[in-house]
């Protein structure tokens, strides 16, 4: 992972090629409220980015803005040079950006193994989805490249041990990776996981942090990553942005994070 930063804090391909993902100078009000104030930043191909802030920062605000679900007042959003400010969530999806939520939305009924199947067919086989609804056929998977890609994602996710329990069985902490293999099984070219680890414990959290490295890494990936676990979000990242009310307070490396004084003051704690 090569990302670097530039004077202004806008993270960077050091080749100094179009960003995979960027936002320009991105600003959204709720009627006199600024919640996100001239936010810039930008991703390189294969690189994870972290977002992190107190509650009420504006992180999900920033989230909603860059997937579509809130146009901003102001600013502009691109994907892989294309702008795509005013595109709805699904016009982005379809040029592969996805996104999690806080709260995960899965089908109660469907295990872990039909959710994957059902992603995967939206994308790649929505004519035999319908097919399949239509005819009232169970979602099974009907040809070798389909199953390759469900196991290889059950296994990268660490969730073949939950591949054929139903998602109103699972565990919370479960149920929000099963919504991140949703997403992965599409291919997107960039990845927003909104509050990945909530619900996880300390072994869950460092396996589901590998398996994000190394879908980086291995699958042309490149993460947004807001988490409160700030000691996951300074280990998986190559560039960190830190949020208060609104406003980007500071930029960096994970280190340079950690020893910034107004971050240690406003949020890591007081500076000593």
């Amino acid at each position: 992972m090569n990302t670097q930063a530039n004077r202004n804090g806008i993270c960077q391909d050091g080749g100094g090629a179009t960003p995979r993902f960027e936002a320009r100078n991105i600003t959204v009000l709720y009627g006199g409220v600024v919640a996100i104030s001239d936010f810039s930043f930008a991703i390189a191909d294969q690189s994870i980015v972290g977002l992190v802030g107190p509650n009420g920062a504006g992180k999900s605000t920033l989230f909603n803005a860059l997937s579509g679900w809130r146009s901003p007042d102001s600013g502009s959003v691109f994907l892989e040079g294309r702008e795509i400010t005013r595109l709805r969530p699904e016009s982005r999806a379809r040029l592969g950006l996805a996104r999690t939520f806080q709260a995960p939305e899965l089908f109660s009924k469907l295990t872990v193994r039909q959710h994957l199947l059902l992603s995967y067919r939206v994308k790649y086989a929505r004519r035999r989805l319908w097919t399949d609804v239509l005819l009232g056929r169970a979602l099974r998977a009907s040809d070798s490249l389909e199953t390759e890609q469900v196991e290889r994602t059950l296994a990268r996710l660490n969730l073949v041990a939950f591949a054929e329990e139903q998602a109103d069985a699972l565990p919370i902490g479960i149920t929000r990776v099963v919504e991140i293999a949703r997403a992965v099984i599409s291919a997107p070219r960039v990845l927003l996981l909104d509050e990945p680890s909530a619900g996880l414990d300390t072994v869950e959290t460092a396996a589901l942090t590998d398996a994000l490295c190394q879908l980086a890494k291995e699958s042309d990936m490149s993460i947004v990553l807001v988490e409160h676990d700030v000691p996951m979000v300074l280990r998986i990242s190559d560039f960190v942005y830190v949020l208060d009310f609104g406003k980007c307070i500071a930029s960096g490396h994970p280190d340079e994070i950690v020893n910034d004084p107004v971050v240690q003051s406003a949020y890591l704690g007081t500076a000593t």
